[in-house]
């Protein structure tokens, strides 16, 4: 059976102050109707029910994600006690699934992704879980670029290889490649071979085992440390000594970069990662001054380009300011310059060390 893994376990720094550390991002409605989390599971549901959806998250955040897929199973929403990257995450995932169905088969999705297309979305998804059914692959999903990009990593793909999987978007990896400089960005781009590295992947439980035991062999040892716990009372202790003593790092340094076949599926579905207050202001509907007005009650003076964000009845007014982000909410206020929205993460930072501001995280 083919099941979804649901990674929503991120705090969202760079949304803050509408995204905070008791409740971020992925919990939040951003755009459209639902949350971010909802909207992942509703956008599968065509191919995955929510009984069949795995979600990951903070063990302080479980409840919210009962509350938001009240049709997902108690068992599947997994609390981690701390956050060590998405390895461990897809790991106790993968031995979770294994336990229940040997011949699982996990999508595994980020929460807060944006997809304008999603049934040209179902449509990768299903060729990618037909790769992956056979056992024999890592099954990632590549973006075709369509700029020079310097903030997502890259797949090379070998575009010209013989494709056996009867599938023309499929293609053998080559090598992951980190976020480039603009000039390297710009080479990539020209090329036509090197597609955006989404986070998303499929493949069967048992092979990514497999994986974890050939790269990640500490991590494997944790792994079967717990199973003989999974599906007794003792199972979430179980998971919770997985991650104390599991080492943090992410799927992509410690499996994807060292296994040895790998296949990218080519997508193309309006997607988004969604990472800063800038791509919210790409998404969203603008004006004729180019102003994105997600707020009840506002007035603009001789200003474009600029995001308004607020669930409140406050009134917003801006005078003569362009490519900026306000995003107001009952604690805080933010104002920053669009085209350096990643710097928020920098104010969370700064909050959370000082003694008298963390409690505005």
């Amino acid at each position: 059976m083919v099941y979804a893994v649901i990674m929503a376990g991120g705090s969202g720094t760079r949304f803050w102050p509408f995204s905070t550390q008791s409740n971020p991002k992925q919990f939040h409605q951003l755009f459209g109707r639902g949350t971010m989390l909802q909207n992942t599971a509703e956008r599968i549901s065509g191919l995955i029910s929510q009984q069949q959806v795995m979600v990951v998250t903070n063990d302080s955040y479980t409840n919210i994600v009962a509350e938001q897929l009240p049709m997902a199973l108690p068992k599947n929403i997994i609390g981690e006690p701390v956050a060590k990257n998405t390895a461990p995450c897809v790991a106790i995932a993968a031995a979770l699934l294994e336990h229940q169905d040997p011949d699982a088969v996990m999508v595994v999705l980020p929460a807060d992704h944006h997809i304008t297309m999603p049934e040209a979305f179902l449509d990768v998804l299903e060729g990618a879980v037909t790769v992956a059914k056979k056992g024999e692959d890592l099954v990632t999903i590549g973006i075709k670029p369509s700029f020079a990009e310097t903030g997502f990593g890259y797949i090379e793909a070998d575009t010209k290889g013989s494709n056996t999987n009867g599938d023309e978007r499929v293609f053998q990896v080559k090598a992951f490649k980190e976020k480039p400089d603009l000039k390297t960005a710009e080479y990539f781009l020209e090329q036509g071979n090197y597609f955006w590295n989404s986070g998303m992947f499929v493949w069967k439980a048992s092979k990514v085992l497999q994986e974890i035991q050939a790269h990640l062999p500490a991590m494997y040892d944790l792994l079967e440390r717990a199973k003989p716990e999974f599906g007794t009372d003792l199972e979430a202790a179980a998971i919770k000594d997985f991650y104390m003593e599991c080492e943090s790092i992410s799927i992509d340094y410690g499996i994807m970069e060292k296994a040895a076949s790998v296949k990218v599926i080519l997508g193309d579905f309006g997607w988004n990662d969604v990472g800063s207050w800038s791509a919210v202001y790409e998404l969203s509907e603008k004006d004729k001054e180019s102003n994105a007005l997600q707020a009840l009650n506002y007035c603009l003076v001789d200003s474009n380009n600029n995001l308004i964000f607020s669930k409140s009845e406050k009134i917003m007014a801006l005078v003569g300011v362009e490519n900026m982000a306000v995003v107001e909410t009952e604690q805080a206020l933010l104002i920053c310059d669009l085209r350096n929205a990643q710097g928020v993460k920098q104010v969370v930072e700064q909050l959370k060390a000082s003694q008298e501001l963390k409690s505005f995280t």
